[in-house]
């Protein structure tokens, strides 16, 4: 007769805040996580959260619960799989505290992760970026924060969570420009910056005059942007863009997206796998392999390499439309 309160309580402050010190990030999402499924539990089992026993948030009741996720909130399997992994960390702590439940945990530990499709990544070409970063009005306050923030993200290819929490004094201008950053997995890095971006946020900070720990880029109220804000931004420029770059059409832009594109840039230019996992803050080098995989330019090499002989190398283009059209006469 185990109260879920008590345990899931002692889950959140000791084992994740405590004992594993997790970071804001993995305890906000693992915290959405179990408000959902509670919610959930409370509808199907007609009792409210504080009153559930640890024995009733069974293997059936979670599976229901991924069911849901996919099919009335319209998650994808990656969003079903990152639920079920914090969920899955919570009965691995319970299966300790609490054995005498050890076989339910253990049932709920058995349901598997759901495989899911490796797509191609997305990534924008010379001509999408500098339709992006031609849309902010330059000409007003927010507009210049925000041109100052797409070219940072993409020429540094920070993690939306890490530009947000960009403070002045992580902007270093001076000999050996960089930026400073703390990513993701507790780990310190710094990114150095070209030319045009020194000249660009010298006069940003400079116009922004804020104090060393006051947020690089701020809101209107001159607090700290929150994740969708930079979402939000970041869609809306795209949008616009759209109209003079009619690629941009066929492409979901959002700061994933510029991350994205900084790689696949300095894939083009040459650099090592070694080196772009290094500058995005990869735990692994094999994380780069999405970006070969998704790279034309780079198949198109190997593949003028390979031409038959007397055959000239090249892509295949198809005829003008009008000589096509009279061919197939």
């Amino acid at each position: 007769m185990t109260l879920l309160a008590g345990v899931l309580e002692a889950f959140f402050t000791t084992r994740l805040q405590r004992q594993q010190a997790a970071s804001p990030n993995t305890i906000a999402a693992y915290r959405d996580t179990f408000r959902l499924l509670l919610r959930f539990a409370r509808d199907r089992l007609g009792k409210p959260p504080s009153d559930l026993l640890l024995a009733e948030i069974d293997a059936p009741l979670v599976s229901a619960f991924l069911d849901h996720l996919e099919k009335h909130r319209g998650n994808g399997a990656r969003t079903r799989n990152a639920r079920l992994a914090a969920i899955h960390s919570f009965f691995r702590y319970a299966i300790l505290e609490e054995p005498g439940h050890a076989a339910i945990c253990q049932r709920v530990l058995a349901i598997p992760s759901k495989r899911t499709d490796r797509r191609l990544v997305t990534a924008l070409d010379r001509a999408e970026i500098e339709a992006v970063l031609a849309e902010p009005d330059r000409t007003t306050w927010l507009g210049r924060r925000d041109h100052a923030l797409l070219f940072l993200c993409l020429q540094t290819g920070l993690r939306v969570s890490e530009l947000v929490g960009l403070c002045c004094r992580d902007l270093v201008l001076t000999g050996g420009a960089h930026v400073q950053c703390h990513g993701k997995g507790r780990k310190d890095r710094c990114t150095p910056l070209t030319r045009d971006a020194v000249r660009l946020l010298r006069a940003w900070l400079a116009e922004r005059a804020g104090d060393p720990d006051a947020p690089a880029f701020p809101s209107r109220r001159r607090t700290r942007l929150s994740r969708d804000a930079v979402e939000r931004l970041v869609a809306k420029y795209a949008e616009r863009a759209r109209a003079r770059c009619t690629t941009l059409r066929t492409k979901r832009v959002t700061p994933h997206v510029l991350r994205h594109t900084t790689a696949v840039t300095l894939l083009h230019a040459g650099n090592d796998r070694a080196v772009i996992a290094l500058w995005l803050g990869h735990e692994s080098i094999e994380t780069t392999q999405m970006y070969l995989d998704a790279d034309l330019t780079a198949k198109e090499r190997a593949l003028a390499r390979t031409a038959p002989l007397r055959a000239g190398p090249g892509r295949f283009r198809p005829d003008d439309a009008l000589l096509a059209f009279l061919r197939e006469l």
